[in-house]
């Protein structure tokens, strides 16, 4: 791992929206919130993502897209980026895992930075 990536640290909370699920029709509402921390001496530009979701039911979804949330963020030393998106799952529990590509704009370069896999789980679920 290059000493660039180590220093993009990703940090991720996740809420059940009771609200927007709907367990009778098998639909379960997570948002996830996450900081992406560029604790690095170059300004780091988010270029694209990509997660894997895989549901209680063994259903595995993959998700690719330019930025987040409708933005290709930069992020200078020191700074963060925070965004909140939503994943719909097909039952109360679930785990996302995934990376972002990301440019180093002072070299140039991109470089992919891991997201370590994270739980999605409604109320009282233990598994």
């Amino acid at each position: 791992m290059s000493e660039l990536v180590e220093h993009i640290q990703v940090h991720v909370e996740t809420e059940y929206q009771a609200g927007e699920s709907a367990p009778g029709d098998q639909r379960y509402v997570f948002s996830y919130t996450i900081t992406v921390h560029n604790r690095s001496a170059h300004s780091i530009q988010l270029l694209a993502r990509h997660w894997k979701i895989t549901q209680s039911s063994g259903k595995v979804q993959e998700v690719r897209g330019k930025g987040v949330i409708g933005q290709q963020p930069l992020i200078g030393p020191g700074q963060q980026f925070r965004y909140t998106s939503r994943a719909v799952l097909d039952g109360p529990v679930g785990v996302m895992e995934g990376s972002y590509t990301c440019l180093d704009t002072t070299e140039q370069r991109a470089f992919e930075v891991p997201i370590a896999a994270f739980r999605l789980a409604g109320p009282n679920q233990v598994h």
